[in-house]
């Protein structure tokens, strides 16, 4: 089977697009340019993804402009407040098929589950009970850096997925005053401990 030409593709989208223009010009529809944009958007993207899933180990950038006109495209189409999970969302879905694909690309996961975060956080209120979005958003952090530890191996990243999820406890937990004084604690623990070792590399 031949495959289909890119160039085909772009320009039956082009033709879709006119139609669509010049049935809202005709009042067949009533103007609206987010049908316009949901529907180039998600055209758009079919073409990067047919050019990503052809060949994804060599052509993973395809993913990016894909996935993320993908989610432009749905955008359009939801609600005001489920926009935002769409579009960020769908660029957060890139970088995770990036890695799934090929998992030298271990960097992935982590604008994946940056933007996975945010596409969450988006579509949240300011407080979900008693837990404030704040601290989901270093929750979602802390979670993504352990993933790189678990899934990509990296010992590193336990650190910086700890200290992530204590603050986003903390902080989603409404004892944000708290960090005022364990920072002052932090300072002086910093200071002692320089101190200690100045004073026993004298011995």
């Amino acid at each position: 089977m031949r495959r289909i030409d890119w160039r085909i593709i772009v320009g039956l989208l082009l033709i879709l697009a006119g139609a669509i223009s010049l049935l809202e010009r005709v009042g067949v529809i009533p103007p609206g340019i987010d049908l316009f944009w949901g529907i180039a958007g998600v055209g758009g993207g079919a073409v990067f993804l047919y050019v990503f899933f052809a060949n994804p180990r060599a052509q993973w950038w395809a993913a990016i402009p894909g996935f993320l006109l993908l989610g432009l495209g749905a955008a359009a189409f939801l609600p005001e407040g489920l926009d935002g999970l769409a579009f960020l969302g769908g660029i957060g879905l890139a970088f995770w098929v990036i890695y799934l694909t090929n998992r030298q690309h271990w960097w992935a996961i982590i604008p994946g589950g940056v933007l996975f975060t945010l596409a969450a956080v988006s579509a949240l209120p300011g407080r979900v009970g008693n837990i404030d979005t704040g601290g989901v958003f270093f929750l979602g952090l802390g979670l993504t850096f352990l993933l790189v530890a678990l899934l990509a191996r990296h010992s590193w990243a336990y650190i910086p997925a700890v200290i992530l999820v204590l603050f986003g406890a903390v902080l989603g937990l409404g004892f944000g005053g708290l960090l005022d004084w364990l920072w002052i604690g932090a300072l002086f623990l910093a200071g002692l401990i320089l101190i200690l070792f100045a004073l026993l590399r004298r011995r």
